[in-house]
């Protein structure tokens, strides 16, 4: 289901030397997808680079996250387990919740006419008396008044968000979460567009998204850069 979009190569070779931990997680060697979004600090000269790693089936095989700063070591190493504390796990979902406002820049690949859109876009995640979250974004064109809403609805579980249609987020330390579909194989078998996404919320009530869309064929159709504020 993923012939069109399987890469050829090996991403990383087996670590054999004596010194390398035991269990080490290597990569899968025939990724589907390999996906690299860069984002720079707004308040200095550091920056993050987040990987998707996808296997050959389309199921998310690994995140790598990258958190460098030009000329010194960075203060914080991100550390994450999936055994993060309830109270760790719910700080990261409370700095999401509430209304963000901010624009956006999209600019699509040469195959589809490299051309360049704004918007303003907000967005509001909030989650009910039962725990299920409720995701709206909207989106107006510049210079125009056309409107588009997407709603999601989902759920928290720990650091994962999972929202209904199949898309999923992964809440991550230092104020990031990455986003993907859950088996991209399905959304190549119905021949739907999908994304992955990268947020990084440098500073409480500040953040910047990063979004990559692929056709079906697994092509890279456009990024989208989002710069929001939370009011």
């Amino acid at each position: 289901m993923l012939e069109t979009v399987l890469r050829v190569g090996v991403l990383g070779e087996d670590d054999t030397v004596e010194d390398s931990p035991k269990n080490l997680k290597i990569p899968s060697r025939k990724p589907s997808i390999v996906c690299e979004n860069c984002l720079y600090s707004l308040e200095g000269d550091g920056l993050v680079r987040a990987f998707h790693i996808m296997d050959p089936t389309g199921v998310l095989d690994t995140h790598l996250i990258f958190h460098e700063k030009q000329g010194s070591i960075v203060p914080q190493p991100l550390i994450y387990s999936s055994d993060d504390t309830e109270s760790a796990s719910s700080d990261r979902i409370n700095a999401l919740l509430g209304r963000w406002e901010g624009h956006s820049v999209t600019k699509r690949s040469g195959v589809y006419g490299a051309t360049l859109a704004e918007a303003d876009t907000v967005v509001v995640l909030k989650m009910d008396g039962n725990g299920q979250l409720v995701q709206d974004t909207i989106s107006t064109k510049s210079g125009t008044s056309t409107t588009t809403t997407v709603n999601w609805t989902g759920s928290a579980d720990n650091n994962l968000l999972q929202f209904d249609g199949g898309y999923e987020m992964t809440l991550l330390p230092g104020g990031m979460y990455m986003g993907y579909p859950s088996d991209i194989s399905k959304c190549v078998a119905q021949l739907d567009s999908f994304h992955l996404e990268v947020c990084w919320m440098e500073s409480p009530g500040r953040r910047q998204r990063l979004v990559r869309t692929y056709d079906s064929a697994g092509l890279a159709v456009s990024s989208t850069y989002f710069l929001e504020t939370k009011v």
